[in-house]
């Protein structure tokens, strides 16, 4: 079971060919990593925002890497505590 301790976060945003992609990745002091990446396409006509488009590709990356972590907490309550009965979801 992970225990509380120092977490860091990187963030990294690139465009290549009109997508603008944003990383995050999570780390603890203990060796556990999380990656989340969101992806922005150019927009319609070729319109593109770039200050817009690495805002969304950030919060899409963060949902990603939110997801991760809910599943990790997800695996760790299941590994760690025996409930009676058929699982429920």
């Amino acid at each position: 079971m992970r225990q509380p301790g120092q977490w860091k976060m990187d963030i990294g945003l690139d465009e290549i060919g009109g997508v603008t992609r944003a990383e995050v990745r999570l780390g603890g002091t203990d060796g556990t990593r999380f990656t989340g990446i969101g992806l922005v396409e150019n927009g319609p006509r070729g319109l593109h925002l770039p200050g817009i488009a690495a805002e969304l590709a950030l919060a899409r990356a963060l949902s990603d890497l939110t997801e991760e972590l809910l599943e990790a907490v997800a695996s760790d309550i299941d590994t760690q505590f025996t409930f009676p009965g058929p699982r429920v979801n």
